[in-house]
């Protein structure tokens, strides 16, 4: 992967889709989910999901982004649908793995209020009143994640794991969403200029009005 690579480490419903946009106005090569056909000269990654690759290469030569290396940013991994679950951003052998490699990498959390991500998580799709209880997601088993009591915990826990996996790490940010100027935050982390930073993607179906992120990816 080109040197630094920037992974983020949020869970759906958190922003991702603004992160890439953002990335990508300022001139990166921004993968999220899945690899579109015009991100890629090559032809085995074109339109494949991003987190069987990374598990396929950890477990294969030991670094998850072998294969990555045209790539500047990944701004969403996890896939979970009918055929596959798959979360690297909550698995600390495949984190661990990625800076062994990617000493450089710089890895990004996007934060919001915890129970809003949950009520977001509720009504997007089928995400959390199916997808989620009927699967084994690392820290949320079968058959909880189909409420937002459970969600809420669900990613405090995330928020948590990473924040104790990366304490005083130099290669980690942790931002919240919401806060106002957070590009400056993350300009500065990552030394590079975002000439813009809005919301995209947002959900119209609704009324939290922050709610600002897809994840076609786990369609089933």
């Amino acid at each position: 992967m080109i040197p630094n690579p920037i992974i983020s480490l949020s869970l759906p419903k958190s922003g991702t889709t603004t992160l890439a946009m953002a990335l990508r106005r300022a001139g990166l090569n921004v993968i999220d989910w899945r690899i579109r056909e015009a991100q890629t000269f090559r032809e085995d990654l074109k339109d494949q999901l991003i987190a069987p690759l990374m598990y396929e290469d950890y477990f294969g030569s030991g670094d998850p982004l072998a294969r990555f290396d045209e790539f500047h940013a990944i701004t969403e991994m996890s896939a979970i649908n009918g055929k596959i679950n798959m979360w690297p951003q909550t698995d600390s052998g495949m984190l661990g793995a990625i800076l062994k490699h990617h000493p450089g990498a710089k890895f990004l959390l996007s934060m919001r209020d915890p129970e809003a991500v949950a009520k977001s998580m509720m009504g997007w799709n089928n995400l959390g009143q199916v997808r989620l209880p009927r699967n084994d997601v690392p820290g949320l088993p079968r058959p909880y994640g189909g409420s937002v009591e459970n969600l809420t915990r669900w990613v405090n826990g995330h928020y948590d794991f990473c924040a104790r996996f990366f304490r005083r790490s130099p290669n980690f940010l942790a931002y919240e969403l919401e806060e106002k100027n957070v590009h400056h935050q993350i300009s500065r982390f990552l030394r590079l200029e975002l000439p813009w930073w809005g919301k995209a993607n947002m959900n119209i179906r609704q009324t939290d009005p922050s709610d600002m992120e897809s994840d076609d990816h786990v369609e089933t």
